[in-house]
C-alpha cells in the first residue's frame, strides 16, 4: 500500500529489562503498520532477555536479533542502526511500550524528505499513575526559516527544552544521523540520548510535531540511571560537554558556545541533585571536590542561569556557594523529597 511505502526499523536495545520485554515487543508486534522490522540489540543480559529476544526472532522473520558484549545503551543503539535495513528509524527502550497505531499515525506525516523527523507526545507510566506529557513546541510543519528560529535555535541553553532531547518518541529519517559519528561517546551515561539526537537536529530539514498523540510509554523505572546515585555522573557530563562543543563549533551553531555554558550549567544541577544522593558519608567532600574544580567555576561563572524551577533555585545556589551547611540543608530537603515520593 502507498501508505505503507516506507520501511520502519524499530530499534530496541535490550539489558536485563526481562520483567518488561514481552510487553515491549508485543506492542510492536501489534502495530497496525505493516512494514516494519524490529531489531533488538541485546547488551549481554544476564537476567534471560537474552532467551527471550531469541525465543521472539524464531516465532517472526521482521525480527532480527544481533548480542554484543556490554557496551552500554548507546552501543547497543549503534549496532541496531548499523544493522538496520529500513529508510526510517524509531527507537523504543525495552522496559516501554508503545500504542498499537504509533508507527502509522508518525508514518502519515512523512514525505520521504531526507533530514525529517516526525515527532510524537508520551504517557508517563508510573506505579501508582498515568501522565500525559505534551511536548512545548507547538504541533505544526518546521521547515526552512522557521525550522532554523523556533527549533534549530532554540535547542540548548533553556532550562526546558523547546523540543525533547529523547532519541524515543521521534521517527528519524535515517541520514539525519549520517557523518554525525565522530561525535558519538558510547561511555556517556548522563545525555546519552543528547548526544545523538541533538547533531541529528542539526541536520534536520523538517520537524513534524504531531498533536496530542500519546503513543509513547515512558515507564518510570525507581532503579534507572536518572532516578538512582550514580558515581559516575559527573566524569559523563564532562564528556558530554566536550562532544557537544565540537558539534556547536563544527555546525556553528549561533551563539553555540554561550548556549552550551547554559546547558552545561543545567547539567551540573543534575549532578549535583544526583551527589546529594551519594549514600557515602563523605558525599560533602565529593560535591566541593567537583564545584569548586577551577575549569567547573569558570563554566558556571561565564553563563548565569535563568531558573524557574524552585527546586532548581536551590541546587543552583548549592553549586554556586557549596558549603558544609547549605549542602547539608540540601541534602536533608533531598531526602525528605526522595521519601515523599
Amino acid at each position: 500500500m502507498e501508505k505503507e511505502k516506507y520501511k520502519i526499523s524499530v530499534i530496541v536495545p535490550v539489558y536485563n529489562k526481562r520483567e518488561y520485554l514481552e510487553q515491549c515487543i508485543d506492542s510492536i508486534l501489534g502495530q497496525s503498520y505493516s512494514n516494519w522490522e524490529l531489531v533488538l540489540v541485546d547488551d549481554e543480559s544476564t537476567d534471560g532477555s537474552r532467551d527471550i529476544c531469541d525465543a521472539y526472532s524464531r516465532k517472526d522473520g521482521r525480527i532480527r536479533v544481533f548480542h554484543q558484549k556490554n557496551g552500554g545503551s548507546t552501543a547497543a543503539v549503534l549496532k541496531g542502526m548499523e544493522k538496520a535495513e529500513g529508510e526510517y528509524y524509531v527507537f523504543i527502550d525495552s522496559d516501554d511500550y508503545v500504542s498499537g497505531e504509533m508507527l502509522e499515525k508518525m508514518a502519515e506525516h512523512a514525505v520521504g524528505r531526507k533530514g525529517e523527523i516526525i515527532c510524537c507526545n508520551y504517557v508517563l507510566e508510573k506505579q501508582n499513575e498515568t501522565v500525559p506529557v505534551i511536548q512545548p513546541l507547538k504541533p505544526g510543519v518546521y521547515e526552512g526559516e522557521r525550522l532554523e528560529k523556533e527549533v534549530k535555535e532554540l535547542l540548548i541553553g533553556n532550562e526546558n527544552r523547546k523540543i525533547p532531547m529523547s532519541r524515543c518518541m521521534k521517527l528519524c529519517e535515517k541520514s539525519i544521523f549520517d557523518g554525525n559519528e565522530r561525535y558519538y561517546d558510547t561511555k556517556i551515561r548522563m545525555g546519552d540520548d543528547f548526544n545523538l539526537m541533538f547533531p541529528a537536529l542539526l541536520c534536520s530539514s523538517r520537524v513534524v510535531v504531531m498533536e496530542q498523540a500519546l503513543f509513547y510509554h515512558y515507564r518510570y523505572v525507581e532503579d534507572s540511571i536518572v532516578h538512582r546515585y550514580d558515581p559516575e555522573i559527573h566524569d559523563s557530563v564532562e564528556r558530554w560537554y566536550q562532544s557537544a562543543l565540537a558539534v556547536v563549533r563544527d555546525k556553528k551553531v549561533k551563539d553555540g558556545e554561550k548556549k552550551l555554558l547554559r546547558e552545561y550549567g543545567y547539567m551540573m544541577i543534575l549532578v549535583m541533585k544526583n551527589e546529594l544522593r551519594n549514600p557515602r558519608k563523605d558525599y560533602m567532600r565529593k560535591i566541593r571536590g567537583i564545584f569548586t574544580d577551577p575549569e567547573v567555576k569558570k563554566r558556571v561563572g561565564r553563563a548565569p542561569l535563568p531558573v524557574e524551577n524552585k527546586a532548581n533555585k536551590l541546587l543552583y545556589l548549592g553549586i554556586k556557594h557549596p558549603n558544609r551547611i547549605w549542602l547539608g540543608t540540601l541534602r536533608l530537603i533531598m531526602k525528605q523529597y526522595d521519601k515523599s515520593r
